[in-house]
This record gives structure tokens, sequence and C-alpha cells, in this order.
């Protein structure tokens, strides 16, 4: 998924390093056969490139991920939105990422030919339409959704205190052997002059959707990986980071990259319609939806 991860725990004698590592990568190496958009022989890379008209049988993970990517999207009104993979092939951030120009507002538009809605699922959502061209893109959800297959694996095994980081986005279960929550500090975006916040996960989730990370650059122009759907262009820099914290790593993940799209003042409206504890950090200044400061007194 082209980062890497950590796993702290507390785990039984019985369950060794070897162990933990070789259920981890299981995980890992499955997520990644079906929802990376960096491997030419994913399932998603197959289904981007497939011919029109043609269906595809979904994997039950697979299905999993995308019925959440659409749900979050509708509630959002498309502000995540999974068939944004063509423009991110175009902005460096898919297979390709060497880029010899800078793309122009009308080569993104073009990538915008469909979006969440069209779509097409049967079968109880286990087959999958390909009406020609049209390109997902799992980065804004996948990694979480790892997150939390990886921390289901590891209690079957057992180990029902732990904390799992794959890239920033975090998942903890129990408590530290020194009966602490896992504290997990909040990275502070190079421009903001906002403090250092610290929050203790136990039974929670928590991601961060930044513009800080996975840049492209041409010349002295350089632009976020986070793509605005509607246009089909890179985010600017108004909003910094926005964290979002939730029982579940796939939620947050794909929700803190919505409330980003959305931006300051619909962003925050988002979160506290559907009580998301929500932190928008801008330069100068930090936006918490109403569940955050809740969660946080």
């Amino acid at each position: 998924m082209g980062t890497d991860w950590s796993l702290e725990a507390v785990a039984p004698v019985s369950v060794g390093d070897k162990q933990l590592r070789a259920a981890l990568e299981e995980v890992f190496a499955r997520v990644t056969s079906q929802m990376s958009q960096w491997d030419e022989a994913s399932d998603l890379s197959r289904f981007n490139s497939a011919a029109p008209g043609s269906r595809h049988r979904l994997a039950e993970e697979f299905a999993y991920v995308l019925d959440c990517a659409l749900n979050i999207a509708r509630a959002s009104s498309g502000a995540f939105d999974p068939t944004i993979g063509a423009a991110s092939d175009l902005w460096g951030f898919g297979y390709w990422p060497l880029l010899d120009r800078l793309p122009s507002k009308d080569d993104a538009a073009r990538t915008r030919r469909y979006d969440w809605q069209d779509v097409t699922l049967e079968e109880s959502g286990r087959l999958l339409f390909q009406p020609g061209g049209l390109v997902l893109d799992f980065s804004g959800i996948a990694k979480g959704f790892a997150v939390d297959a990886g921390m289901a694996a590891i209690a079957r095994l057992g180990v029902d205190h732990a904390l799992l980081n794959i890239g920033g986005e975090l998942r903890g279960a129990g408590l530290r052997a020194d009966g602490f929550p896992w504290w997990v500090d909040l990275e502070v975006p190079l421009a903001s002059a906002v403090p250092a916040t610290r929050v203790g996960l136990t039974g929670w989730s928590i991601a961060t959707s930044g513009n800080c990370s996975r840049r492209r650059w041409i010349g002295e122009y350089s632009w976020s990986h986070t793509i605005e759907p509607g246009s089909g262009s890179p985010l600017g820099d108004d909003i910094l980071s926005v964290t979002v914290l939730h029982p579940g790593c796939m939620q947050a993940d794909a929700l803190a990259t919505a409330i980003t799209v959305l931006g300051r003042e619909k962003g925050k409206q988002f979160a506290d319609a559907h009580a998301i504890p929500a932190r928008i950090v801008m330069k100068s200044e930090v936006i918490e939806s109403g569940a955050w400061a809740k969660w946080a007194s």
C-alpha cells in the first residue's frame, strides 16, 4: 500500500512476534491483492482496465469496502468519491507517479466522466459492472480497512490489547501494559502554529487526512494528493489536516477525506450533523466538531 506499519501489543506468552507478523502480513497481502491501485494484478486494477460491458465477481472484503465507500459518498453528497481513480492517475498518484507536464483544468475535468452514482452493483453487491473507463480508487479507505482487518486477525490469536498503525491510520484496543490507553500524538502540520495534541485510544480508531504528505511537484508548483471530485483537481492548502475519530478505522479514514473536501464550514456542519468527532486544522486555528469537543472533555 505504499507505506509502513507498526504494532504495539500486550500479547499472551503463547503468541510470539513471528506469529503476529505472519497474521498481519497475510491480511496486508490479501488487501493489497484486492484493492491496491499500484499493483497491476490486483482486483481493483483489473476492474479499472477491463473491457466495457464486463461484469466482475467481487471478493467479500472488496465488496464490503466498496459498500462503505458508496455509503459515505452518499452521506457526504459526493465529497468522498471512490471513482476518482482517473483524476488520481492524472495528478501523479496512481500507478505511474511521474509527470512530464502540469495537467490543465480541462484535463482534470475530462477525468470526471463518472461519479459514485454511476457505480452499478448486481447480485446484492457482489457483481460490479464496468461501463468502460470507470476507474476506482480505494486509497482513501483501504488502509483504514487493513487496520480493522489486522486488528481482527490478532484478536483471533488472543491479543486484546494492541495499537496498530498503518501509514498514520490507527486503531487501539484494550490498554497498554501500564494500564493507560494507547497514546497517539497528532502530527502538527509544518505550516501550522496550533499546539500539539495527544489522544488516548481505547476501542477507537483515528485517521488524519493532510496536505503535507504524498505531494507532487513540477518546477515550483506543488499539490496535495486529495482530489476534489467535482473538478478532478487537487484541493488547495487552506485546510492543513483533518483528524477523525470513529470505532472503525475504515470509516475514520474515508470520513477524514470527506470533511477535508467539504471544507471548513461545510465540513464542520457535516461532522456535527452526523455526530462525528472531527478536528480541522488551519494555519492559525483549530476547528472542532461538537462530538470532538465532547469526546475530549
